[in-house]
């Protein structure tokens, strides 16, 4: 038995079930391009996939990227395109902050606030997003235990944000097939220990599009309250994780096999 801050709060209300993000029946479903590239581009892609059945759109305006010479995103761009999609389509918007000095750009436009994975013990980051009144995805470090991942989860709800949704995204092994290692294990073990909502990114997860639909019907099986994964007009020639990114008919296909599931 881990001991955290959370034990006293294990009946605390789901994020989709406590917030107008979505309704009360529904799983989470979050999908879209990993980067916005363009209005067209991204406009294109949350009329696809809200059509077929997603209720959170996703799209990166800041890149964390391995190398500087890699796409590093449209930047306050990217968060005005975000923004115009968002009235839009009227989808409810998650984007990854990655500096506090960018918190109130980030703040006006995201209805969910994402921490990435190579954030998630950027403690200063952590408290301070803590201190708002709108949903935190923390996504699991590239490496971290669950208790260091439920640590991380902590220093937001200090603050006294306890909207937090813990989004399993895998984690480094010596696996090299995969680009990370998928611990579907942590999602039972998250929801017993914390109370919070679970959400997987099996686009990171495992960065091969083909395993994305296995492992996104087994993460709803093993109970987690959404998915996350990576959709893109033209994977082939995104900015960002084309090979993790899903085609429109996979996308649908995929929405298919969560609809025959239930």
């Amino acid at each position: 038995m881990i001991n955290n801050l959370f034990d006293d709060r294990k009946n605390i209300e789901k994020i989709y079930k406590n917030k107008d993000v979505v309704s009360k029946e529904d799983k989470i479903i979050i999908a879209g391009p990993c980067a916005i590239e363009s209005y067209e581009q991204l406009l294109k892609t949350a009329e696809f996939v809200k059509e077929k059945g997603a209720n959170v759109l996703r799209g990166g305006a800041y890149k964390p990227r391995t190398s500087p010479d890699s796409f590093q995103g449209l930047k306050e761009e990217g968060l005005r395109i975000l923004k115009a999609v968002k009235e839009k389509t009227g989808l409810p918007v998650i984007t990854e902050l990655m500096d506090v000095r960018d918190l109130k750009k980030i703040y006006d436009v995201a209805d969910i606030i994402q921490i990435g994975s190579r954030n998630m013990q950027n403690f200063t980051l952590l408290s301070e997003v803590g201190k708002q009144d709108k949903p935190i995805m923390l996504k699991r470090g590239i490496a971290s235990t669950i208790t260091e991942w439920i640590g991380a989860a902590e220093y937001i709800a200090k603050e006294g944000n306890y909207n937090i949704i813990m989004c399993e995204r895998g984690i480094r092994t010596y696996n090299d097939y995969t680009r990370n290692t998928l611990d579907l294990a942590a999602v039972p073990i998250i929801k017993k220990e914390t109370g919070l909502s679970v959400v997987v990114d099996p686009s990171h997860g495992t960065g091969v599009r083909y395993l994305i639909k296995p492992m996104s019907l087994a993460a709803l099986a093993c109970g987690a309250d959404g998915i996350m994964v990576e959709v893109h007009p033209e994977p082939e020639n995104a900015l960002s994780d084309g090979m993790q990114s899903l085609h429109f008919d996979e996308f649908d296909d995929l929405i298919n096999s969560i609809a025959n599931y239930k």
